[in-house]
């Protein structure tokens, strides 16, 4: 390959992203001993935007033959600080649970592809047994094994995502434990699921991840060069503008997506990258590309360890370290160019041209059918290792550097971006060296509203569905209840038209659980690893939920407030659409607190028509308050519907001056002797008056606005208590969601 100190004669000006990148013109020799010589290694993304921007600078004063010379810079010929990660007796086992639950919002404990056979008399499933090794930055380490070997829960292990209390053993990255604060700024986790927003183009995707992972110090400029940059590194560079596409639009191939997908968490150059089985799906031609790309990224420095069903020979040939598992033990850890001396010297030589891996993971697959298992080989490694144990870090890479000093020195080249941001924590403390967080919550909020509202308006059937839902269903009523009058059936018309009105604003509001649960796992991959902080999402979702809302519920008034006949003019439409709003707005948080609670799309759904029918039934519009039995009556309480019903009804029938809804021989209507000649109930009325000593003719004034909210038990808060009461719900289970997400979405095994 050309050497990148030839590269021909650039103008500092047209300095392109391919220039910026000697990644491509990096090759890796495998050399049969595991430690590796630093003699080289690739430049980190910083480094080369850095040089990008004094090339630019120096346009100013032109000179007639100016050249980049990546290769021969000082910086990239300089050793970078040394990373060694070691884990030691790594032991992790669950309990079998054989009562399984629907409403757990959890994935299982146990992927369906990694469950070891190894079970303890007392139902304890063995997943790690006793694992060590190790890893190094600047070197790919790949887990391999057979279904149900353990390679995903050693991943999960090594990235912090089982309970410290479930796990035994020592994770520890140049000699000091590996705090689970300081892991999660300083690795990533890339999941086998490729988690993306559909609607996104790639390019659209890595600059929404920049904005989340690169600190406010670095200008938009230069979040947009590194962007630029990391789409040549991945290769994406002709599927930049294309959206990612899901089942219902065509967008990137299955390669694309999940180098997108690792772009996505390497944006800031991360020390550590894991990935659970990034070449799983993909053809031979896309997961050689994905490999390669990891090779890049760890020759910048970084730790790059991940799990492999079954590499090809060229995916073998960028592989550093390989740690061969069945269930749940070693059975070999070392450098693929030592595998054929390390079968031979078990008794098993590999045949000359047979795939090396494809020989190993075929012979444990026959030794696990036999009797004795695998304990033969698991016995051997452990005796290999010792009679060839590799030469101490400090011997190869000279004296240790302390892990704070070396992840200082990692900044300082660039790695590490949202780190420059400076610590928040104490200054004795590793984790205080790095930010816990890239952004302020304010800029997370505004990337995170920027985002879903991009993502939104590119799929206006969502929404338009929606508003068409409350324009046809507010056009039913009304064209139903069209210009009610002051009669007893007037109210008991307008009594029905409340409730059906108020319970209908809540029922819409059950197309917000598919948001968040098609959401659910790109936040989980996000938080994760401190993208963004948890109330930044709660609170972006919240104020870009509102302009929807506020829409809708103008639309519902309108079509509604003048045809039905309602009264309080401008004043009562107001605080009708207000109530309108704060039902839209409680129901709205009520629904994503569940989808927050409920990891099912149908259970969610049931979850909710079926409470919201609760709600309804306690509202106090099918048996007044009074009515209710005493054990029952907190759940009236409770009922969202009750506040928003009740406010309504004071609206409408609390007025000045007072309306009449029952004159003289109306208070028949409605009872036996409402078929009756008007005479005959002129003469009732008449010895009726006689009866109680007071005069009651047919023009009087029987039952007011006010007699008709005793009757509904309507007499305990105002209607703007009642406003106000909705609001704060709404409020309330936004709180709830914040909750859920903070204690439900910890993304780790117990």
């Amino acid at each position: 390959m050309k050497p990148m100190s030839h590269l021909s004669p650039t103008p500092p000006d047209q300095v392109s992203h391919h220039d910026m990148l000697p990644f491509f013109n990096q090759s890796m020799e495998l050399v049969p001993n595991p430690q590796r010589t630093r003699t080289h290694v690739s430049p980190t993304l910083g480094e080369l935007l850095k040089r990008v921007e004094d090339a630019q600078n120096d346009n100013k004063n032109p000179q007639p033959h100016h050249v980049l010379d990546l290769s021969s810079s000082s910086s990239s010929t300089t050793i970078p600080p040394p990373f060694f990660l070691s884990f030691t007796n790594l032991t992790y086992s669950v309990k079998l649970n054989k009562k399984m639950t629907c409403f757990s919002s959890k994935k299982s404990a146990l992927p369906t592809d990694e469950e070891p056979e190894i079970t303890k008399p007392n139902g304890t499933k063995i997943l790690l047994n006793d694992i060590s090794g190790e890893a190094r930055d600047g070197e790919i380490m790949a887990v391999l094994g057979a279904s149900g070997s353990g390679k995903s829960t050693l991943i999960d292990a090594l990235a912090d995502r089982i309970s410290k209390e479930s796990l035994k053993g020592t994770v520890t990255l140049n000699g000091d434990v590996l705090e689970s604060s300081l892991q999660k700024v300083i690795s990533a986790y890339v999941m086998q699921d490729d988690l993306l927003f559909p609607m996104l183009t790639v390019e659209e995707t890595l600059m929404f991840s920049a904005e989340f992972r690169l600190p406010r110090s670095l200008s938009k400029s230069k979040k947009k060069a590194r962007v630029q940059a990391l789409i040549d590194q991945l290769g994406l560079r002709n599927a930049a503008s294309t959206v990612i596409g899901d089942e219902g639009h065509r967008g990137v191939s299955g390669g694309e997506r999940r180098r997108v997908s690792i772009g996505t968490d390497i944006i800031h150059d991360p020390i550590i990258l894991f990935l659970d089985e990034p070449t799983s799906g993909l053809d031979s031609t896309s997961a050689y590309m994905v490999v390669k790309v990891l090779q890049r990224i760890a020759q910048s420095g970084s730790i790059v360890m991940m799990t492999v069903h079954q590499p090809s020979y060229r995916i073998l040939g960028l592989l550093d370290r390989l740690i061969f598992l069945s269930h749940g033990q070693t059975v070999y850890s070392g450098s693929p160019a030592n595998l054929p001396s390390f079968f031979h010297e078990f008794g098993h030589p590999i045949p000359e041209n047979e795939n090396k891996t494809e020989f190993a993971l075929d012979l444990i697959r026959e030794l696990e059918e036999n009797p004795g298992g695998t304990k033969s080989l698991v016995e051997f490694n452990k005796s290999w290792q010792l009679k060839y144990k590799p030469a101490s870090v400090t011997a190869v890479n000279g004296p240790k550097m302390s892990l704070k000093d070396a992840i200082s020195a990692s900044i300082s080249r660039g790695k590490l971006v949202s780190g420059t941001n400076g610590g928040n924590g104490n200054g004795n403390s590793i984790a205080s060296s790095v930010a816990t967080f890239a952004n302020p919550f304010w800029i997370e909020m505004a990337v995170i509203g920027k985002r879903s509202l991009l993502n939104s308006r590119r799929m206006p059937e969502l929404f338009g569905i929606r508003l068409g839902a409350v324009l046809v269903t507010g056009g039913i009523l009304a064209t139903i209840f069209y210009r009610l009058d002051d009669s007893p059936k007037g109210v008991q018309e307008r009594l029905g038209f409340f409730a059906f009105a108020m319970s209908t604003t809540f029922y819409t509001c059950a197309e917000a659980i598919p948001v968040f649960l098609q959401e659910r796992y790109i936040f989980m991959r996000e938080t994760a690893y401190n993208a963004y902080r948890r109330s930044s999402y709660v609170l972006a979702h919240s104020i870009i939920s509102l302009p929807a809302l506020i829409f809708l519920s103008f639309a519902f008034s309108v079509t509604t407030f003048w045809s039905v006949g309602l009264a309080g003019g401008t004043s009562g439409f107001l605080f009708y659409f207000f109530t309108i709003l704060a039902s839209f707005w409680a129901g709205s948080s009520f629904v994503t607190f569940l989808s927050g609670v409920v990891s099912h799309v149908m259970l969610g759904f049931t979850v909710v028509v079926a409470i919201l029918a609760y709600f309804l039934l306690f509202s106090g519009f099918f048996i007044s308050r009074d009515r209710i039995p005493p054990y029952w009556i907190w759940f009236h309480y409770l009922s969202l519907v009750k506040y928003p019903f009740e406010g309504v009804l004071q609206n409408e029938f609390d007025i000045k001056p007072p309306r009449c809804f029952v004159k003289g021989i109306q208070m028949f209507d409605n009872t036996p002797l409402g078929d009756v000649p008007g005479s005959l109930k002129v003469e009732l009325l008449k010895s009726l008056s006689s009866t109680l000593g007071t005069n009651i003719t047919s023009s009087t004034c029987v039952v007011t606005g006010a007699d008709i909210l005793k009757q509904q038990g309507v007499t305990q808060l105002s209607k703007w208590n009642c406003l106000f009461i909705t609001i704060a719900l709404g409020f309330f289970f936004r709180f709830l969601f914040y909750l859920a997400l903070l204690f439900g979405s910890k993304n780790k095994r117990k």
